[in-house]
């Protein structure tokens, strides 16, 4: 089978590969849609910390399936049934596993990360991943291609849920490539009053407004935060995310707050970027709120799949571009491109 494949110390290559096997008390899935993550093209141009030199994966972590070998003693699971994948498995032992937070266990595996993951035609699921819960079954009303956006969506969710992000709130969204967009969509299901969307590509706030964000601010030709005051009728924005690898964003962000506000620092630095400094008066005497996310746990990929059957979040609305799963190339050069949305492939 084709396979979007990284060697660490190597290169990117989309090449043949042996379909794999069902390890005892795994499952094998035939992929039915899966989307490229901004994770793959840093892998793919920088690689990994979980990978030994040499070591070489197939690439992909956002992930719809159809359940099509099941192994030596696998329960719960039914030939032909269709289910969505959280990427990310702990320990199972450590405080963080204890939690439910897999995607912060020090031991952590991923599909797509240290094993090989979804952007071919089939892929191997250890017993590890069946008794954590990783894999959610699919309500028929959800498509392959809305399916494959449920894990970057759940990281969205994790974000949001660290800065208690609901009902009346006036949010900013630094970035709004993909993740971002996604970031505008769950604040205006989860009730935020206004939403403000913060780039300085004008094509991505166009979209950023259709999307429901209230204003868009470019931030190298406009004042972002007497923009945000004047929106916010002086008082400053309750919850401000940075969706973008920018330090400079994650200084200023932390001005746009009211008092009692809450930043989540979503999008993580490049290596070199040095420390980001932050006023740590501002924070005391504001009581302001400072945390970070990364990835998204079961639970966090279930709630995303509330947001979308309860909720009426469409996730289809940031894809731009849609590939056959046979068509690895051409999907991953476009991804190399920065296009407005996700890239998606789905299985013909």
């Amino acid at each position: 089978m084709r396979a979007a494949t990284y060697t660490q110390g190597g290169e990117f290559l989309v090449k043949d590969v042996p379909k794999p096997v069902v390890p005892p008390g795994g499952l094998l899935l035939r992929i039915l849609a899966t989307s490229i993550c901004g994770t793959d093209i840093k892998i793919m141009k920088h690689g990994h910390r979980k990978l030994r030199d040499g070591q070489t994966i197939t690439l992909g972590h956002e992930i719809v399936g159809e359940v099509v070998e099941l192994g030596e003693g696998v329960d719960g699971f039914q030939l032909g049934q269709r289910v969505g994948v959280a990427p990310n498995a702990g320990c199972g032992n450590c405080r963080t596993c204890r939690r439910g937070e897999a995607n912060y266990c020090t031991e952590f595996t991923a599909f797509g990360i240290d094993r090989d993951g979804s952007h071919a035609e089939f892929m191997s699921v250890p017993p590890v991943f069946i008794r954590q819960g990783n894999l959610v079954p699919l309500p028929a009303e959800i498509s392959n291609q809305a399916a494959s956006l449920l894990e970057p969506l759940s990281c969205v969710v994790n974000g949001g849920r660290s800065v208690d992000l609901g009902k009346g709130d006036v949010v900013v969204i630094y970035g709004v490539g993909p993740m971002g967009l996604l970031h505008i969509l769950a604040a205006r299901a989860l009730g935020a009053e206004k939403v403000i969307a913060v780039d300085p590509q004008p094509e991505r706030l166009v979209q950023a407004i259709k999307l429901g964000a209230c204003l868009g601010i470019d931030p190298i030709k406009e004042d972002v935060k007497a923009q945000v005051m004047e929106a916010s009728e002086g008082q400053g924005a309750d919850v401000v995310i940075t969706a973008c690898p920018v330090a400079a964003v994650q200084n200023q962000a932390l001005s746009l707050l009211a008092t009692h506000g809450r930043l989540c620092l979503f999008g993580g630095l490049p290596k070199g970027a040095g420390a980001v400094p932050l006023d740590t008066n501002d924070i005391h005497y504001r009581h302001l709120t400072v945390t970070g996310t990364t990835g998204g746990s079961v639970a966090d990929y279930r709630a995303a799949l509330d947001l979308v059957m309860s909720e009426g979040l469409d996730p289809l609305q940031v894809v731009s571009d849609t590939f056959s799963l046979q068509d690895l190339e051409s999907a991953y050069a476009k991804a190399l491109e920065g296009p407005m949305g996700k890239v998606v492939m789905v299985a013909t």
